[in-house]
């Protein structure tokens, strides 16, 4: 047997090890029911679904054909990651417009395809919505701008 979609095969690698990651570390929590979940059993059942969708992925990479694994772009890795790290350390100070922002413009130039008008409008749509979902529904305490609002 031979390997012949390689992404799947994988893709298929990954789904395993987090569901079975998920599965190692939810082991301590008490399980429940279904009709009484305990602290467990999302975990649990969120690893087992992830490895038995890891294992299909892997069997279908014996029978279908498809391209080979592309090299990482660290370059895209390191600005989206970079992104959401900005965020995470201005976004008490900041407030979460001018965060949101800044995570939206970073993680964007990971792109070919960037455009800076459409980062912007982007921005507004999702600043708004954070802050309509974060402060407005959810009551939580981040600032919205930086001078307090």
């Amino acid at each position: 047997m031979k390997i012949t979609h390689p992404k799947d095969f994988y893709a298929g690698l990954m789904f395993f090890g987090f569901g079975l990651a998920a599965m190692v570390l939810a082991f301590g929590y008490p399980l429940g029911t279904a009709a009484r979940m305990g602290p467990g059993y999302f975990p649990r059942v969120l690893g087992g679904l992830l490895m038995v969708m890891g294992v299909a992925l892997a069997i279908r990479s014996f029978a279908l054909t498809g391209p080979a694994v592309s090299p990482i772009a660290w370059k895209a890795v390191g600005l989206v990651l970079g992104g959401v790290s900005l965020f995470a350390a201005v976004v008490n100070t900041a407030g979460l417009v001018v965060a949101t922002t800044v995570l939206i413009i970073v993680s964007g130039l990971a792109s070919k395809e960037f455009n800076l008008k459409e980062s912007l409008i982007s921005s507004v749509i999702l600043s708004t919505a954070a802050v309509l979902l974060f402060i407005v529904g959810l009551k939580l305490q981040f600032p919205i701008f930086p001078w307090g609002m």
